[in-house]
C-alpha cells in the first residue's frame, strides 16, 4: 500500500514570487533569468540544484521519507521507525488479501462514516481461546503438524493462563513457531485450509456479544477491523466470515506464493498493534478520537490508549484493574458450565504441572485465582 504525501508548490516565476515579497535584488535577478526557463521549480531542479547522482538522491530520499514519518509519527505518538514497521504491516494485509483493502463491502443503504473506526483484538475478545492453537488442531487432524508440536503450543497457552497474563516474550515466540509450521506450503493452499478449519473449530467459539458490537459499529458505517498476533492470512478468514472489513495481522514472508516460516517485520503484539493501527489511520484518514477498540489484554493497553474510546471484554486481571481507573467500560462475556467444575478442571490441570515443574502451591493458587477472576 502506497501512502501519498501532497506537498502544496508555488508555480509563480522568482519575479513574481519577489514582487509579492519585497525581495531584495539578487531575487530579482535570479527571476530575470530563470523567466527563459519557464518555472522557477524546473529552473532551480534542472539547473541550480541538479541531482549528483543516483546513490545522492535515495539518501535524500530516505532522510525525507524519514523526517515524514517522524513528523506523522508525532499526531499518533509514535517513532518515525515503528510508524514505518506500522505500513509494513498495513501493506502486508494488503497484500495477503490479494490487494484488496476491504474484505466485506459495506452495507447497502447505510452512510458510511469515513472518519470512525473500530478495532477489535481476536484471542478471548472475539474469540474464545487462541485462534491460532485451534487453526493447530485442526493442521494435526490433516497430517500438516506432529502433535509433540502441538503439546508445545499447549505448554505456552497453560503457562499464560497460570501466570494470569501474556509474557510477551513467549507470545513471540510461540508465534515464531506457528509461522515456521507453514514453512514452504502454498499460501492459496494454507488460506483454503483456514476456511475450513474456521468452519468446524472457530465459527462456534465466537462471542455472540462482541460480534453484536462489532455488528454496531458496521451498522453506523463504520470499518470494523481485526488487529491480532495472529498470521494475517487466517485473521482474514475470521474477519470475512464475520463480514468485518478487514485484518491487521502478523505477516509472514512469502516468496513464489510460498510462506518461508520469517516475519516480516515484527510479531503484531502489544507496542505492535499500536503502530499498525497508528499507520492504517494515517493511509485512510480516520480520526483516533473518533475511534473505538476493544480487548481482553493488559498487552494492548497502548492500542486502547490511542483512541477515544477503549472497551476491555474479558479482561485479565491487570486489564480489568487499569480499565476501572481509566472509568474504561467492561464486558464480560464468558460463561462457565458451573463453578465447581471448573475449578476442580483447572486444579487437576495445575496437580498436573505442579509434578512437572514443582511448586504445586504456588500454581494451585494461580490457577484457583485465575478462576475467581474469570
Amino acid at each position: 500500500m502506497s501512502v501519498a504525501y501532497t506537498v502544496e508548490r508555488d508555480f509563480r516565476t522568482v519575479s513574481e514570487f519577489s514582487a509579492v515579497n519585497r525581495s531584495p535584488f539578487p531575487i530579482d535577478m535570479l527571476g530575470d533569468l530563470a523567466s527563459s526557463q519557464g518555472n522557477v521549480r524546473n529552473f532551480l531542479e534542472q539547473i541550480v540544484l541538479a541531482p549528483l547522482n543516483d546513490e545522492a538522491q535515495e539518501e535524500a530520499g530516505t532522510a525525507a521519507a524519514a523526517n515524514a514519518l517522524e513528523a506523522l509519527g508525532e499526531v499518533y505518538d509514535v517513532g518515525g521507525e515503528e510508524l514505518a514497521t506500522g505500513f509494513r504491516s498495513v501493506a502486508g494485509a494488503e497484500d495477503a488479501a490479494g490487494g484488496a483493502r476491504v474484505l466485506s463491502q459495506p452495507i447497502p443503504g447505510v452512510e458510511r462514516d469515513q472518519g470512525a473506526a473500530a478495532f477489535f483484538d481476536v484471542d478471548n475478545t472475539l474469540v474464545q481461546g487462541a485462534s491460532i492453537f485451534l487453526f493447530a488442531m485442526g493442521l494435526v487432524e490433516r497430517g500438516f503438524i506432529k502433535k509433540r508440536d502441538l503439546a508445545g503450543m499447549i505448554w505456552k497457552q497453560l503457562k499464560f493462563r497460570i501466570s494470569g497474563a501474556e509474557n510477551a516474550a513467549d507470545v513471540a515466540k510461540a508465534r515464531e513457531q506457528a509461522l515456521e509450521f507453514f514453512a514452504g506450503h502454498d499460501v492459496d493452499e494454507m488460506v483454503k485450509l483456514g476456511e475450513e478449519i474456521f468452519e468446524e473449530k472457530i465459527s462456534d467459539r465466537v462471542y455472540q456479544g462482541t460480534r453484536d458490537l462489532a455488528e454496531l459499529h458496521i451498522q453506523a458505517g463504520q470499518e470494523v477491523w481485526l488487529v491480532t498476533a495472529t498470521p494475517v492470512q487466517l485473521a482474514q478468514v475470521i474477519a470475512k466470515h464475520i463480514g468485518l472489513t478487514g485484518a491487521l495481522g502478523t505477516v509472514a514472508e512469502v516468496k513464489d506464493g510460498k510462506f518461508t516460516g520469517r516475519l516480516v517485520g515484527d510479531i503484531l503484539h502489544g507496542p505492535g498493534k499500536k503502530h499498525a493501527v497508528a499507520a492504517l489511520a494515517a493511509s485512510s484518514g480516520l480520526d483516533m478520537s473518533r475511534c473505538t477498540a476493544y480487548s481482553d489484554s493488559a498487552n494492548d493497553i497502548p492500542m486502547l490508549s490511542m483512541v477515544g474510546t477503549a472497551v476491555a471484554i474479558n479482561p485479565d486481571r491487570k486489564l480489568r484493574n487499569y480499565a476501572q481507573k481509566m472509568g474504561w467500560t467492561i464486558y464480560d462475556y464468558r460463561h462457565f458450565r458451573s463453578v465447581t467444575f471448573a475449578t476442580m478442571r483447572w486444579l487437576s490441570i495445575g496437580a498436573l504441572l505442579a509434578g512437572v515443574v514443582g511448586g504445586a502451591g504456588l500454581v494451585g493458587k494461580r490457577l484457583w485465582d485465575a478462576n475467581k477472576e474469570s
